[in-house]
């Protein structure tokens, strides 16, 4: 995958939890719920229909504000990679305003770990820039660290 500086952000992390219990993590909906946004806040909800045109929906609270996401997977490669956006709900149903496509691999470091690598894309360079703005490494490490520890515990 070619990735674009203008349009895409993404960060990799070494994860001491193998690939296999990752990707549990991401895939099952009770798992889901306790890693996927950085706390305080928390996941209330998720559905995962895992297949690509699946839905994978989320609902968060915020600051005692409840934010829902609705979404499909686009490519899922077990144990490997899951392809997930905004773009689309369940049936192609066109998002009136997306946000960004979400790529989230699981290589296998060769020492019982995963090389984790977290991407986002965006459909504008504005889009892009707000999503930094908004804090994607310190959000996405976060998460990132929180279903490495939650992962850890099972």
């Amino acid at each position: 995958m070619e990735l674009d500086p203008t349009t895409d952000l993404t960060f990799t992390r070494e994860i001491n939890v193998s690939p296999a219990l990752l990707w549990e993590c991401w895939t099952t909906p009770k798992h889901v719920k306790a890693f996927f946004v950085p706390k305080p806040h928390k996941v209330t909800d998720c559905e995962i229909d895992l297949r690509p045109g699946g839905r994978f929906n989320t609902a968060f609270e915020v600051d005692g504000k409840t934010m829902t996401n609705a979404g499909v997977f686009l490519e899922i490669i077990d144990q490997r990679k899951l392809v997930f956006t905004d773009a689309y709900s369940e049936g192609w149903k066109p998002a009136p305003d997306p946000f960004m496509t979400a790529i989230v691999e699981f290589q296998d470091n060769g020492a019982g770990g995963t090389i984790y690598t977290a991407t986002a894309r965006h459909r504008s360079a504005d889009a892009r820039k707000t999503h930094e703005d908004m804090g994607f490494f310190d959000g996405w490490g976060t998460v990132a660290d929180q279903l490495a520890a939650y992962a850890k515990t099972l």
